[in-house]
């Protein structure tokens, strides 16, 4: 009996599913750690900034936005590093 793996590297349809899976996973978990920290903090999050914070899926912002969780005052404030504090949610 022999085994075939389809993938690293080999550009199938499920190895880009699964690569886009992987990255799904990681930016909702790192989203619950954002608001996790918030909440702990006693930060209220309004919705416009939940949405945001969970439906980004760019890690390295959100790792930002994590470090950033420790010491903002207002939940909004994890955007304005970025100038993005008054931006549109699109």
């Amino acid at each position: 009996m022999s085994f075939v793996s389809y993938f690293p590297g080999r550009g199938t349809v499920r190895e880009t599913a699964y690569l886009e899976g992987k990255t799904e996973g990681k930016a909702e978990g790192e989203a619950k750690g954002i608001l996790s920290v918030l909440e702990v903090r006693g930060i209220p999050v309004p919705d416009s900034v939940r949405e945001r914070i969970t439906s980004c899926t760019d890690l390295d912002r959100m790792d930002a936005w994590l470090e950033r969780s420790r010491t903002v005052e207002r939940a909004e404030d994890l955007f304005a590093e970025y100038g993005e504090a008054d931006k549109p949610i699109s």
